[in-house]
């Protein structure tokens, strides 16, 4: 439990104290920490940044050209719209992994951080590198961000590399503590991986570099919040 306990401003000696607390009580100690309350309010206030300049980055994105690539691995997969099933395991993963983190503040902390950076990472890339959607795409439909991108004239396709949905799932294995927890979100993460690809919103080359960014993210969440006193 020390893992995810640790406060982000204590000492060594104080940190191992910390990680005595019982759950319930692990709020009220870290909310005592000067350092805990400026990075949270910090990053909370990044995210709601982030959410008034995203859609507008995606329709750029979105009216941008970009270019076509060959997939052997995607040729070989069939064509479905399983998009039900994709945003039941996201949105089951996401409230279950979220029932697992709010009791344990560092933990989030440090998510919510990590999240921050992916986003930051996704829009990097997806500047970077234009990309037309595979020729034989089935919309996905997730009613959230289609709720979010409604100033488009049409659904977002071109957000290709990385696939922000693959690498959503990756973060929160990486979040979660226990084998059995990780284990279970990363089959989901493979499992949404798999789906997206059936779906053809992406190649398998973003699928596959989305672990990569994920972990990438959690990192550098690590620094920011980790204050040189152990890890989260």
């Amino acid at each position: 439990m020390a893992s995810f306990l640790e406060s982000v401003d204590l000492p060594p000696a104080q940190a191992a104290a910390l990680a005595s607390q019982p759950l319930g009580k692990s709020w009220p100690v870290a909310w005592d920490q000067p350092g805990f309350r400026a990075r949270l309010g910090l990053v909370l206030g990044l995210l709601v940044g982030l959410l008034a300049v995203v859609p507008h980055f995606y329709h750029f994105i979105q009216s941008r050209p970009g270019q076509l690539l060959p997939d052997p691995l995607l040729a070989l997969l069939p064509v479905h719209d399983v998009s039900a099933a994709t945003f039941t395991l996201m949105y089951g993963s996401i409230a279950a992994a979220l029932a697992f983190l709010l009791p344990r503040p560092q933990l989030l902390l440090r998510v919510l951080w990590a999240y921050f950076f992916l986003q930051l990472l996704r829009m990097l890339t997806l500047w970077l590198l234009p990309l037309d959607p595979p020729t034989a795409l089935v919309i996905l439909h997730d009613p959230m961000v289609d709720r979010l991108f409604g100033i488009t004239t049409q659904p977002v396709v071109r957000d290709l590399f990385f696939s922000g949905h693959t690498a959503t799932m990756a973060l929160l294995a990486l979040a979660v503590r226990g084998r059995y927890w990780r284990g279970a979100l990363a089959l989901t993460t493979m499992a949404v991986g798999a789906l997206v690809l059936v779906q053809r919103v992406h190649y398998s080359y973003d699928v596959l570099a989305a672990p990569l960014f994920a972990w990438l993210a959690y990192y550098l969440a690590g620094r920011v919040c980790r204050g040189g006193v152990g890890k989260l």
